[in-house]
């Protein structure tokens, strides 16, 4: 399966993807999820893409700088189930979408090609 690229996505898929962002980014957020790893750290809900169908929602988080990505990870993973009730209350859909967590890789990935691109053997080449 080819990634999706946002040429290649619905309107519709983009914005359900935004307002289930909206709803999980607010409740961690208030801290209505109750769990002691979720409240002490920050989390950056950066991205949820959507199948299709609408009934799967990938959604990529960061822990603010990274810190515990894995304890935070296992938190989210563990209280999926808040996550897909509270969604599926706020949005008039069909079905309630499942939810799955994962870390997002773009900044660590952003990072990795600056470091590319300040080597000086790249240097000298783009001069």
């Amino acid at each position: 399966m080819k990634p999706a690229t946002p040429e290649t996505r619905s309107v519709r898929l983009l914005k359900v993807g935004e307002q289930v962002r909206h709803i999980i980014s607010e409740l961690l957020t208030r801290q209505q999820v109750h769990d002691d790893v979720l409240s002490a750290h920050a989390v950056s809900v950066t991205e949820v893409r959507m199948s299709p169908d609408l009934r799967h929602a990938t959604v990529f988080v960061k822990p603010l700088l990274g810190a515990d990505e894995d304890l935070v990870m296992k938190a989210l993973r563990t209280h999926t189930a808040f996550f897909q009730r509270e969604v599926a209350g706020k949005m008039r859909q069909k079905y309630a979408a499942k939810i799955k967590f994962l870390p997002d890789e773009s900044f660590d990935e952003a990072g990795r090609i600056d470091a590319l691109l300040d080597d000086p053997r790249v240097r000298r080449d783009l001069d």
